[in-house]
């Protein structure tokens, strides 16, 4: 007979009771690791959490490559990305027919991270921004990763990272402050309609702290995440993030007490120690042993891990997808999708009429990327790379340099040269000649003339026998420091050390500066020469430049800077002035800042996979109208950002929604090779719905491809509002002379805000002013329509510290380690807002609070320096997480004021506060 776990005509939810009932305790435990014992006595076979594929499948070898996550997203285009998901799980099921063990099926993507900050290390991975639209694209991909099969997943979407996660820069022990607003309007959206379809079955925590507790332990996985889902969801941890709980954050004093803690958050498996699950799962053991976990919380995490498991076909007799074979690994239908993927990725940042491109006959392909596709981290193996040049050169004569310095480097006892079988660098009679790479922030890549191969770090001699910067360690980027009679020393990025050399003449790494060779580098051919003297002799120039994936930030690396690389900035100055029919084109992961403003055009992409020269050359020459749009603001400087880590966009007017200055570039931008008008839009509330129609003409001589961007701003609020909020978009392409209707569908609930007051969205009655154009800047037309919604009522009583209107010199933190958000003084002087607090009838408030050092709260009206003191609150000494209820009689202040609660000392906690009559 069989059983009622291998039976597919049973309900999945009682399949897995069964299950779950035949397991014994410590088989649970086995399945709580990355890599899930197998259960022999019952056909169970192993498993395995995580597999990649951000843009395409990673990491086992040649794959299809498609643009970098947000490139994907600025094609505006879900259902593009939706086919590049199916095409990317396609391979993934290929790899694991081949390999089960080797690819598992639970995919580790989408990230949906907004792109707060274009500084993180890790911008590239992410879609956009806006909240909104992220989470569109990721159900985009997620839907294409999950397949179409109404009862079985293709593969198993895993949503990064949970949450509020955009630096690299100690990010396992940095808290990110959130705000509630901040949580309910910005980061959650992004993670909740990929869950609440259904399409994303899974979730990894963050790295960091979020309002000073663990992401691997936050209360909102089980209030916010397993609430949107219809289904069971996974839960894993990020690699090596579970240890942390007790390393590098110190929030547990024991793993056994940090596991337990995580499993009752709702972490279902842990990324820990690789394949070596004993020490985790002896981890558990002991939880369980202890009274920190019972089995009915080991029993829920592993339905969650085998709710996957079977909902992946695991246990049925066959699946949909048994069938895909190694044949759709980089086959002729995913080659093109891939074209078509970075061809509808580029974005025409600015074009004085130089492009489309026409009657030319020769054209200069110049700079460090002019002949290179770069992978990042999370890319898959290039099976073939058509560059800029290759792209390019199919279409006419062309012409390539990269436009770096060739240079040689001399110590005092003699020039440096390079072993021609890429072994160490040494000092000798005869100078070696090496290629200058300038990838921005100070970091560069010597390339051995001799090898063509760059100059790395084996253990610790410099070698010449690597193809580029890469590995996890990046070990071939340094740093130059002035010396004295104009000589420089070297500085290894990666360990920090300098390069000396030894006795015997080789170089290799010293810790001491003083230590270091003293070398002088001679430029023997300039690569602005070069590259201004090929420009000058061809009909156009084509100048690459951009970011190289491994060394401008990535993963652990955040950028200090968004300015392009000085030695690329004065090509692109030199060949334009060499040649006014210029194209800067910029290959990045993130937005730059450039200093020549006379280019005359300028297009930009993310690294572009493995068909970007063919994409590149048709969107050059006029065979396509560049069709992406930015997902993200283009700031003139990093100096218009807040502080890498201050995660209130609201407070430092950050992002397009906040943001008040002119940017280099606004969301949403992008050229047209034609132009449009839009005329007779109309808005009109239908109930609970707001309707808009716009009609869209082409009225240029060229078709054309256009996104319909629309936007509203309610001008009336208690609160600070955004400026603009995307609200809906349409792609639509023209011919010449065509015109059509464009609509937006808008829920009015979608209007709401989170009211602090009372903990849930509200929608005001107010006007708004809805807007349609080309980009958050360019907004062609724009119409009122009035809501009719409620008033935020004064608050009165009770009111959580966390849940305040404004702040200064404050930071979130945790009220316990398992629940709740409180509010830390950073200063003397600190102060929270509460607006509108209707005292009528209160004598007495009462605070609870907590200090290390004691300290004084006091409740001013009105002005946190000279405002009225209605009261004055001691706070006592306590323990971290221990609070005192203190109470202080109240000034008469009947009526409804702003209430200013200033903080006398820092590092005093407080949870609440209480106005209640006699409190």
């Amino acid at each position: 007979m069989q059983e009622p776990f291998l039976d597919p005509e049973i309900p999945i939810a009682d399949r897995i009771d069964d299950l779950v009932r035949r397991l014994t305790l410590e088989e649970k435990v086995s399945l709580l690791h990355q890599y899930q014992a197998p259960v022999e006595r019952l056909g169970l076979g192993a498993f395995r959490t995580g597999t990649e594929a951000l843009h395409g499948l990673a990491w086992l070898g040649p794959a299809t490559v498609f643009p970098q996550a947000v490139g994907l997203a600025s094609t505006w285009d879900p259902d593009l990305v939706r086919r590049v998901g199916e095409a990317t799980s396609d391979e993934v099921l290929a790899f694991h027919h081949k390999d089960p063990a080797g690819a598992g099926r639970n995919v580790w993507a989408p990230v949906v991270n907004p792109l707060r900050d274009p500084r993180w290390g890790r911008n590239e991975e992410g879609y956009s921004e806006d909240p909104w639209l992220t989470g569109v694209m990721a159900t985009a991909y997620a839907r294409g990763l999950s397949g179409s099969a109404p009862d079985v997943l293709k593969t198993a979407p895993t949503l990064k990272h949970f949450l509020a996660y955009n630096n690299e820069t100690d990010r396992c022990t940095t808290s990110s402050n959130l705000p509630p607003r901040v949580l309910r309007e910005y980061e959650l959206p992004a993670f909740r309609p990929p869950i609440e379809e259904g399409v994303a079955v899974a979730v990894m925590p963050s790295y960091n702290l979020v309002n000073g507790r663990p992401a691997h332990l936050s209360p909102l996985i089980g209030q916010a995440l397993r609430a949107w889902a219809p289904d069971d969801l996974l839960v894993v941890s990020d690699a090596y993030a579970p240890g942390n709980l007790t390393a590098l954050q110190g929030y547990h004093d024991t793993l056994p007490e940090a596991y337990a803690h995580a499993i009752k958050a709702g972490l279902d498996s842990f990324t820990q120690d690789d394949d070596r699950s004993e020490a985790t799962l002896g981890h558990l053991r002991a939880a369980l042993s202890q009274g920190l976990l019972a089995e009915e919380d080991v029993d829920q995490a592993v339905r969650h891990a085998l709710s996957i498991r079977f909902r992946l076909g695991e246990f049925d007799p066959a699946t949909p997808y048994d069938d895909i074979s190694d044949n759709v690994v980089n086959c002729p239908e995913h080659q093109a999708l891939a074209r078509e993927a970075a061809r509808s990725s580029f974005v025409l940042l600015k074009n004085d009429g130089l492009l489309p491109l026409d009657g030319v006959t020769k054209v200069a392909v110049i700079g460090q990327l002019g002949d290179a596709l770069l992978e990042d981290w999370y890319s898959g193996t290039l099976p073939y790379a058509v560059t800029a040049r290759q792209g390019v050169g199919e279409r006419c004569e062309t012409v390539f340099c990269e436009a770096v310095d060739r240079v040689t480097l001399t110590a005092e006892a003699g020039p440096v040269s390079a072993d021609p079988a890429g072994g160490p660098l040494s000092l000798g009679s005869e100078a070696g000649t090496f290629d200058l790479f300038d990838w921005g922030g100070g970091a560069y890549a010597l390339r051995a003339v001799a090898t063509g191969r760059f100059v790395s770090v084996d253990g610790v001699t410099l070698v010449n026998d690597q193809p580029g910067p890469n590995g996890w360690e990046v070990r071939q980027t340094f740093r130059t420091e002035e010396r004295p009679r104009g000589t420089l020393a070297l500085r290894h990025i990666s360990t920090g050390c300098y390069v000396g050399a030894g006795d015997d003449g080789v170089l290799r790494l010293v810790d001491d500066a003083d230590q270091a060779v003293w070398l002088a580098m001679d430029v023997v051919r300039s690569g602005t020469d070069q590259a201004a003297r090929l420009a000058a002799a061809a009909d156009v120039a084509v100048v690459v430049v951009g970011d190289h994936p491994l060394v401008n930030g990535r993963e652990t690396e955040d950028r200090m800077t968004l300015a392009l690389a000085p030695g690329q900035d004065d090509v692109v100055r030199a060949v334009r002035k060499a040649n006014p029919r210029t194209v800067m084109v910029i290959t990045s992961g993130y937005p730059l800042t450039w200093t020549d403003d006379e280019v005359p055009a300028v297009l930009w992409s993310a690294h572009g996979g493995q068909e970007y020269g063919h994409a590149l050359a048709e969107v050059l020459f006029g065979d396509a109208d560049p069709e992406g749009r930015l997902t993200q603001t283009w700031y003139r400087s990093e100096q218009e950002l807040p502080d890498l880590l201050d995660y209130d966009i609201i407070a430092s007017d950050a992002t397009y929604l906040y943001f008040r200055g002119v940017p280099l570039h606004p969301f949403g931008h992008g050229l047209s090779y034609t132009t449009f008008e839009y005329a007779d839009l109309r808005v009109q509330l239908d109930g609970d719905v707001v309707r808009a129609r716009v009609t869209v003409t082409n009225t240029g001589p060229r078709p054309g491809v256009e996104v319909v961007q629309f936007y509203t701003h309610q001008q009336r609020s208690r609160v600070k509002q955004p400026l603009r909020r995307l609200r809906g978009f349409e792609k639509v392409r023209l011919a010449p002379g065509e015109s059509r209707a464009v609509s937006l569908t808008l829920p009015v609930p979608e209007l709401a805000f989170w009211d602090v007051t009372r903990s849930r969205f509200v929608v005001e009655s107010a006007p708004h002013q809805l807007m349609v154009g080309r980009s958050a800047t360019d907004l062609r037309l724009s119409a009122r329509f009035e809501v009719d919604g409620e008033t935020v009522p004064p608050q009165s009583g009770l009111l959580r510290a966390a849940a305040h209107d404004e702040y200064d010199a404050i930071t979130f933190v945790d009220e316990t380690k398992m629940d709740g958000d409180a509010v830390r003084s950073d200063a003397e002087g600190a102060w929270i807002l509460f607006r509108q607090v209707d005292l009528s009838g209160a004598t007495t408030c009462a605070a609870t609070a907590g200090s290390t050092e004691g300290g004084m709260i006091t409740i001013r009206r009105g002005d946190p320096l000279y405002g009225e003191a209605l009261a004055t609150l001691p706070v006592p000494r306590t323990d971290r997480y221990g609070y005192h209820a203190v109470t202080s009689s109240l000034a008469a202040a009947d009526g409804v004021h702003d209430l200013y609660v200033v903080f006398e000392n820092d590092g005093v906690t407080l949870t609440r506060l209480d106005f209640g009559a006699g409190a």
